[in-house]
């Protein structure tokens, strides 16, 4: 009797379904960016399916892991802006290089969660030069929805169509159905190539970590920088505003340990997830707040299922025309786009070392194997320093 009412618990199915939609919501949004990421590194489709399948595993492991441990709904995900971070950052860098700044972002992940240092840490990067740097790092992926029009018109302004209509009724399946509708319409074109598609099995890729200097400042550094800033720090929100009061230093501390172990493998971020954490913190996962964290525990789940599933969707952004995979990865950060963009000049007094990080980031600076993310935080700072009151 104890049993059956334990089983009849852990598999409602509104924890089942919550689960799955956050995951749903999760690969929709951002998978196509973790394709361009891994790309841009040189790797093979191999490698690519590697990838999904560690960040699936370790998305699963911290989900399950950290929500049974604390009792509260804790979803972990990939860092989306980290991903389009990479698409640019690694272009040209060995992959061996590219293991090895993984591991240093993780690594200071896990110091800070040891040693408590996450508040010290966000008070030393004020927001404003954060959100700016995010914003040029994004802005290339805003510009790709419109210079894929020029070669696939219809399908792009169909999936902007879907996606305007969906914002206009503040749908959080916004960008869900705009990449269904993307699909719909690329099927009926004949754009998909079919041939490509095949059930598969991902298989771990293990890729020796390189230590640049350059790479570990100009890809890792900035990489721990803007996982923090805007995927961590909203995160811990979402868990405070929904009324859980959990520690916040062996959350991040876990996700650090969990990247550092499966960065071999491309486990490139783990980080505290927002947007789909609230799915799984709403009352349609449960009416009881005690008791949501089970639609987490799902949501790891299907994460681990995705992940071994790695090779398959792999194969799918493969048989999708490149117009697509551009316009949905760009879709997808419009809205983080424009959060950045005005959390960057809120402050009227470094709004011009906000305008400085931008520009410097979003121009794609290299000095010395160093990246613009880098070169533009720093002279932030410097212009922040210089006029610390305008």
């Amino acid at each position: 009797m104890g049993r059956g009412r334990f089983l009849s618990r852990f598999f409602g199915l509104s924890h089942i379904s919550a689960g799955f939609i956050a995951v749903l919501v999760g690969y929709t949004s951002s998978a196509a960016i973790v394709f361009q990421a891994a790309a841009a590194a040189g790797g093979s489709a191999a490698h690519i399916s590697s990838w999904l399948l560690a960040l699936g595993l370790g998305m699963g492991a911290t989900c399950i892991g950290l929500s049974l441990r604390f009792r509260s709904p804790v979803l972990t995900a990939w860092s989306t802006p980290g991903a389009a971070l990479l698409a640019t950052a690694l272009v040209g860098l060995p992959m061996g290089e590219a293991i090895g700044a993984f591991m240093f972002a993780s690594a200071l992940f896990l110091l800070c969660g040891v040693t408590g240092w996450v508040e010290t840490f966000m008070k030393h990067v004020p927001k404003s030069l954060a959100a700016a740097m995010l914003a040029g790092v994004l802005l290339r992926f805003g510009l790709g929805v419109f210079l894929s029009l020029a070669s696939q018109l219809g399908l792009v302004a169909a999936m902007l169509a879907i996606y305007l209509v969906g914002r206009r009724f503040n749908s959080r399946y916004t960008i869900p159905l705009t990449f269904l509708g993307g699909l719909v319409w690329a099927g009926l074109g004949g754009t998909i190539h079919v041939e490509a598609l095949a059930l598969q099995f991902a298989r771990p890729v293990f890729t020796s970590p390189e230590f640049s200097f350059s790479t570990l400042i100009g890809v890792g550094i900035p990489l721990f920088i803007v996982t923090m800033s805007s995927q961590n720090v909203p995160g811990i929100a979402v868990l405070r505003a929904n009324g859980y009061p959990t520690p916040v230093s062996p959350l991040i501390g876990w996700t650090g340990l969990t990247g550092l172990l499966l960065a071999p493998f491309g486990g490139f971020s783990f980080n505290l997830a927002a947007i789909t954490a609230a799915i799984c913190m709403s009352p349609e996962a449960d009416p009881n707040p005690q008791r949501r964290y089970l639609a987490a525990v799902w949501a790891g789940i299907f994460y681990v299922m995705t992940g071994l599933l790695g090779a398959t969707v792999a194969n799918l952004f493969t048989a999708l025309p490149k117009e697509l995979v551009a316009a949905i990865a760009g879709i997808a950060l419009l809205g983080t786009i424009g959060n950045s963009l005005s959390a960057a000049l809120t402050e009227s007094k470094e709004r011009d070392a906000a305008v400085m990080t931008f520009l410097v980031t979003a121009s794609g600076l290299t000095l010395f194997g160093i990246g613009g993310a880098f070169w533009g935080l720093l002279a932030g700072l410097v212009v922040l320093r210089i006029n610390p009151g305008r």
